[in-house]
């Protein structure tokens, strides 16, 4: 209970609405905060909303001629009368001494409010045992009305923005990518790997993972397609190199490695299309609590996150990408996740951004984009194409060489020009011979069966 009775009651309701239409400063400071829900009547409801778009129209504050006008339009009797009885209220403590006390309040209003509005929605979907978005919507409501920040003051955050854009980078392991972007990836950034299917993306990830883990870092690896255990498999054979058929054998070998880790890994599976966006933050949320924040987070893949059922699969795409990213940002840790190739670029030497599935929603977001090819000839030689599609932070278009184990998933990228580079590069000449080769050899195997 406070001075105005029922806290946030009619009286401080109405004097809230005082506040607003007299003092602009602070009609721009909640402008973006204050809905017209968040007042119990509905005449205190349609005042609000007229204040709001009467100021969106008119970048002006509605005077009292103003709202008799507007309320003459208002078919309901019962409602016009509520309501010129209201703005009378409000006309009457535009004076009121408290006003600062309620201006000051304001934002804990909007709180309350959200927090009533998504406990009432929370009903049906706890129904309908939709846990995930009941957490989602309280979590988004126990927000509002934090950020009243307008934003970065260029004169006078000086040391502010320097300290702002320090990126806590996680290196990838692979210091032909870190070059590119200035050392790794960092908060809130977006990292896609394409490829077709078969060719080692999943791999790839998981190198990412092993390395971070290897340099100290919390890894959460959120996998749709692998179960944990054979993904776990993998991030061994990746730590000790020994074959995934093998490991099972050397299970000391493997255990010793494991032990010896600075770093935590976190596998968590969701079966395909079961997993959604609130999914995966309600599970960073229960690590958090169990004092787990993650430093990289892995997600294989996005294209299997469960969407929004009522928007088309782009559109649930160009959602996903975004809200992927926002994760980012609030866990303040970069993202990576993989991408299908369409059919038209599976058999590319280099797969260009054209090919990736919805590849317009995940370029815009996506910070840095690569796409990985492996043609025949470079299964047999071992080696793989990494073409830099989209880079924030530095240069793209290059395609660096790679080696690719896949009895134990190490992959390897390098400069083209470096030794090991150019070492591979005479390697993925070697395949080419060798496939020229078979061909060769088959052709002149078929020539001899057939008789004229």
């Amino acid at each position: 209970m406070d001075k105005f009775g029922h806290k946030f009651g009619t009286s401080f309701q109405i004097k809230i609405l005082s506040a607003l239409i007299s003092d602009r400063v602070f009609f721009q400071t909640v402008y973006d905060i204050i809905k017209p829900e968040y007042f119990d009547s509905e005449s205190n409801e349609w005042i609000s909303r007229t204040v709001l778009s009467y100021f969106d129209g008119y970048e002006k504050l509605p005077t009292l001629d103003v709202f008799k006008l507007e309320s003459d339009k208002i078919q309901r009797d019962v409602l016009k009368l509520s309501v010129v009885d209201n703005l009378k209220q409000v006309w009457n403590a535009l004076g009121s001494d408290d006003l600062d006390f309620v201006k000051e309040q304001t934002l804990q209003f909007c709180k309350n409010q959200e927090v009533k509005h998504a406990i009432l929605e929370s009903v049906t979907l706890l129904e309908e045992g939709k846990f995930d978005l009941i957490k989602s919507k309280i979590d988004d409501a126990m927000k509002a009305g934090q950020n009243t920040e307008v934003g970065h003051e260029y004169k006078t955050h000086i040391t502010e923005r320097y300290e702002s854009t320090v990126r806590n980078v996680v290196p990838t392991g692979w210091d032909a990518i870190d070059e590119l972007v200035d050392g790794g990836f960092g908060k809130g950034e977006l990292i896609i790997f394409a490829a077709p299917p078969g060719i080692g993306k999943s791999w790839a990830l998981i190198n990412v993972g092993m390395a971070a883990v290897k340099a100290g870092k919390t890894v959460v690896h959120y996998t749709l397609e692998l179960n944990e255990g054979y993904v776990g498999q993998r991030y061994d054979s990746v730590l000790t190199g020994i074959p995934v058929p093998n490991l099972k054998y050397n299970m000391e070998e493997v255990e010793r490695q494991v032990k010896n880790l600075k770093g935590d890994l976190i596998i968590k599976y969701w079966p395909t299309k079961t997993a959604s966006i609130n999914s995966v933050k309600a599970s960073l949320d229960k690590l958090i609590i169990q004092d787990m924040r993650p430093d990289l987070i892995i997600l294989d893949y996005a294209d299997l996150i469960k969407g929004n059922s009522r928007k088309e699969r782009h559109e649930e795409l160009e959602e996903i990408m975004e809200s992927l990213r926002g994760l980012g940002g609030e866990y303040e840790c970069p993202i990576y996740t993989a991408s299908q190739i369409n059919r038209s670029g599976a058999d590319d030497d280099i797969i260009t951004g054209t090919k990736i599935a919805g590849s317009f929603s995940k370029l815009m977001t996506a910070d840095f984009v690569v796409s990985l090819s492996r043609k025949i000839e470079d299964k047999l030689a071992g080696t793989g194409r990494w073409h830099v599609i989209k880079n924030r932070f530095g240069p793209d278009g290059m395609t660096l060489p790679s080696k690719a184990n896949m009895s134990n998933g190490r992959i390897d990228i390098y400069n083209d020009n470096s030794i090991d580079g150019k070492q591979t590069q005479k390697d993925m000449n070697k395949g080419e011979s060798l496939v020229r080769k078979n061909l060769l050899q088959k052709y002149n195997e078929l020539k001899g069966d057939i008789s004229f």
